[in-house]
């Protein structure tokens, strides 16, 4: 019913609430605790390009009939982060991940066909009239890697630029007790992307969360200014996942 704004990922988005409509069940806030702890999953996005942002709410206020006002949130949980975009529009589908939703099951060979589904009444016979039918293309997107985070980089004497990273988990990754974060991965890899403007200048892999950025490359890239360095894990059974970036200024 409104839209929703970017916001930082890592820290609460105070900003306008978020107002859903709801059929068939009710909302509810929860203590920081609980949301801290996993609770108040929800995801916003468009079906019909498949992109969705995973985002959690701590209040939850009912303001009319079926619609309630989702506050204090939690943007690009689950990996998302690369995919928060500027807005939101009005029209966009959330959807709320609890219990009551079950995943399609499906092989990894499945991954990319197109597959159709007819969705309606339980209490009615596929062939009625209240069904229809949806056409979706699974692209196994829970395989994919999350993007990798505070990337930094720094400049030295000679011009080579260091830039480094920090790998996120999409398995295990919740538990602080590790002096690593698991790999979730057969191996250890990262597909490295400069850019300036919507052109790649250079494209590698690395095996390591680090990667220098010498002087002679940029001169043969043509680089003479600020540009852009993306990063992304790479997954055997996804390829690469999401791009994290960083701006290099010259």
């Amino acid at each position: 019913l409104t839209s929703l704004g970017t916001a930082r990922v890592g820290q609460y988005d105070r900003g306008p609430a978020l107002d859903v409509k709801v059929s068939g069940g009710a909302l509810g806030s929860i203590s920081e605790s609980a949301l801290l702890h996993g609770g108040n999953v929800a995801a916003i996005g468009d079906p019909s390009t498949g992109v969705w942002e995973v985002f959690q709410f701590r209040d939850a206020e009912l303001v009319d009939a079926d619609t309630w006002a989702l506050s204090m949130r939690l943007r690009g949980q689950r990996g998302t982060d690369g995919l928060v975009p500027d807005v939101w529009p009005v029209g966009s589908v959330v959807v709320i991940l609890d219990g009551n939703i079950e995943p399609v099951p499906l092989s990894p060979n499945r991954r990319g066909i197109v597959r159709f589904y007819r969705i309606g009444p339980a209490s009615k016979p596929v062939d009625h009239p209240a069904y229809r039918t949806l056409e979706h293309t699974a692209m196994g997107v829970g395989l994919r890697p999350f993007s990798p985070v505070h990337l930094g980089w720094q400049r030295n004497d000679q011009g080579d630029v260091a830039v480094s990273w920090i790998r996120q988990s999409r398995i295990d990754g919740d538990f602080w007790d590790l002096s690593e974060t698991p790999l979730g991965e057969a191996r250890e890899a990262y597909q490295v992307r400069v850019r300036v403007g919507g052109v790649v200048r250079r494209e590698v892999t690395v095996e390591t969360p680090s990667w220098v950025y010498s002087a002679a490359d940029q001169l043969a890239d043509g680089i003479s200014g600020a540009f852009v360095v993306e990063v992304a894990q790479i997954s055997d059974r996804f390829g690469p996942g999401l791009f994290g970036e960083v701006s290099v200024d010259d």
